[in-house]
């Protein structure tokens, strides 16, 4: 009689297990993990960040903290495991600043590549990388490309949200600054981090340093990697001091909604592996016909 309540009692606490799930790689257990990867449908999040300076008011892991937080929101309704914290990405514009750690390129493109080797390597079949820095997208768009050098057991995408013109409108009627420059430590991101982590943002301090374009450079038709610096050598590029909860509530909801789809989207797709491996199959019978 007494394992047969024992047997009941577990019965009705099992789902509540269920609920209980760490969603963060890191506060899984070993005993966890076939259940979490049966609930997220072998779905890995990977946030990318970065640390350098952001103005003299917004913590360095700014970018980190902001898809971490993100992330952390939407695998709570939508399930996923959340790899632990990823700064290693591109940042040698900021490297005359305090706190910024950059890594030589061809580290940062192996170390990303093992990590998702390795995540692939522990049951994830598909590993979704959100990115929180503005300086990454060119390494990540060619290191994903460069993904089908080798075949891999395991699809990853990059999550890149479309442009929303409803969404842009309300951005609009709220934003008080120029947003033509509002690119780093500016309002938007500002905004967004004192919705995430209000105790990390000392807008007091937003106008202890210029955000303004200084405009030290003219060049037309012409790139060179000094182009930040020349213009930006406080590491800063926008007006952080007008920074509002407001329109910060605005942009994290948005990019909830948005990164929620896209991972419904991804734990829910059987066609990019199977293309894949088909893609890798022509590959390796090349010129064997």
């Amino acid at each position: 009689m007494k394992n047969l309540l024992l047997f009941i009692a577990l019965l009705f606490c099992a789902p509540v297990f269920a609920q209980q799930l760490p969603t963060r790689w890191d506060e899984l257990s070993a005993v966890d993990w076939p259940a979490a990867l049966a609930k997220s449908n072998k779905t890995c999040v990977l946030p990318i960040g970065i640390l350098e300076k952001h103005g003299p008011h917004a913590p360095l892991g700014n970018d980190l903290i902001h898809v971490r937080e993100i992330a952390a929101r939407v695998v709570k309704n939508e399930y996923a495991v959340v790899f632990p914290d990823y700064f290693y990405g591109q940042i040698n514009e900021a490297r005359q600043q305090p706190g910024t750690f950059a890594l030589p390129a061809d580290l940062i493109f192996k170390m990303l590549e093992a990590t998702c080797d390795e995540i692939g390597r522990n049951g994830f079949t598909k590993i979704v990388i959100i990115n929180g820095h503005g300086g990454n997208p060119e390494f990540l768009h060619f290191f994903m490309q460069n993904l089908l050098n080798k075949r891999h057991n395991y699809a990853v995408y990059l999550y890149e949200p479309s442009n929303d013109p409803e969404y842009n409108k309300q951005m609009a009627a709220l934003h008080k600054s120029d947003p033509s420059y509002d690119m780093h430590a500016g309002e938007r991101e500002t905004s967004t981090i004192m919705a995430l982590r209000p105790d990390l943002i000392h807008v007091e301090r937003a106008g202890e340093q210029s955000g303004e374009d200084q405009k030290r450079l003219k060049l037309t038709n012409l790139y060179t990697p000094i182009w930040w610096y020349a213009g930006f050598p406080n590491h800063y590029a926008g007006v952080g001091g007008k920074a509002s909860l407001e329109l910060g509530r605005v942009i994290v909801d948005h990019e909830i909604a948005s990164f929620t789809k896209a991972l419904k989207d991804v734990k829910a797709d059987t066609q990019t592996l199977k293309l894949q491996n088909e893609f890798y199959d022509k590959v390796d019978n090349l010129g064997k016909n």
